[in-house]
């Protein structure tokens, strides 16, 4: 009996070789799946699906049968709004259950930096100067979390185990509440969360409610003196309205992960600013072995004519 047809897919990005990066060269252990790169394909019109980060604005144009594109990450903004992709093709991301803590490990770890003043530290070792700065209870310090996904669950439950007052916006009541967390919902729930507020974590996913809602009638309603943490999506952040907040003292700084153009251009001020903390969109990351088990189970679902269980809501956008 004739072996049936593989399904075949292809790799897109214009940033990174994802092929090599994330092991997706599943060659005779899944001969089912053929996974090419770009300069592989001989057939464009033998393409069924995308695995992708980033692709450029013409990535898709040579596969007319495409119909599923996979992100690599947790977000998938990218492909909902790519001029390439027409409505009808299904939008599938990874769900590395390991993302969750990486990230809330992240948000901790610039959390306790600022509030037992590390940075001083590190310039006062540079001095031989011995001088141990205030500590103040962690419950005095007021944190509030914007998102409650799996990885805004997971930062709040880091949060709350250090001690640390917590405020959440979500979209709806959590079915496990962290006891002592206060959460908000609606319309109006990330401007409450955020009142008065010393520590703003954004971990909101990127949609039409959400783009620009780090800007500066957030930032006022903050704790004066107050600091963002950074880790949603670049287009949540207005950059004039932050930097304006630091020029006026009401933040003090800002620990900045993602950003509207990445790579962040050499030439970017950010850079250069002391006030701020800058890091390449490491706060979490999707784990290789996690990305090549999921897109080829995508695959293998698309190619049985299955329901795809890693797809996204457009409608949601996530």
């Amino acid at each position: 009996m004739a072996a049936a047809e593989p399904i075949y897919g292809v790799l897109l990005s214009d940033s990174m070789d994802l092929k090599s990066y994330y092991s997706l060269d599943f060659g005779d252990a899944a001969p089912d799946v053929r996974l090419l790169k770009p300069e592989e394909v001989t057939n464009p019109d033998l393409i069924r699906f995308a695995v992708c980060w980033l692709p450029g604005p013409a990535a898709f144009s040579p596969y007319l049968n495409i119909e599923m594109a996979m992100s690599v990450g947790a977000g998938v903004d990218d492909l909902l709004k790519h001029p390439g992709l027409g409505k009808d093709v299904a939008i599938c991301r990874v769900r590395d259950p390991n993302q969750a803590h990486l990230m809330a490990g992240y948000a901790v770890h610039e959390v306790v930096h600022v509030e037992r003043g590390f940075a001083q530290m590190q310039q006062n070792q540079a001095r031989a100067e011995w001088a141990p700065p205030a500590i103040r209870p962690p419950r005095d310090l007021k944190v509030a979390v914007l998102g409650h996904g799996s990885m805004g669950a997971c930062v709040v439950q880091a949060l709350a185990a250090s001690g640390f007052s917590v405020s959440v916006a979500c979209r709806r009541d959590p079915s496990d509440p962290v006891e002592g967390v206060q959460y908000f919902t609606g319309n109006d729930s990330v401007l409450l969360s955020v009142a008065g507020q010393d520590v703003v974590i954004n971990v909101l996913p990127l949609t039409t409610e959400t783009e620009d809602v780090l800007n500066t009638d957030l930032f006022s309603k903050m704790a004066r003196g107050g600091w963002l943490i950074q880790i949603g999506r670049g287009e949540h952040l207005v950059e004039d309205d932050l930097v304006a907040a630091l020029d006026s003292g009401q933040l003090a700084g800002a620990t900045l992960d993602v950003f509207r153009t990445e790579p962040l251009p050499s030439d970017h001020p950010f850079w250069t600013d002391p006030r701020l903390r800058i890091t390449p969109h490491i706060a979490s990351d999707t784990t290789p072995h996690i990305v090549a088990e999921q897109a080829l189970q995508s695959a293998r679902e698309l190619h049985a004519g299955k329901p795809l269980s890693l797809a996204v809501s457009r409608g949601q956008g996530y």
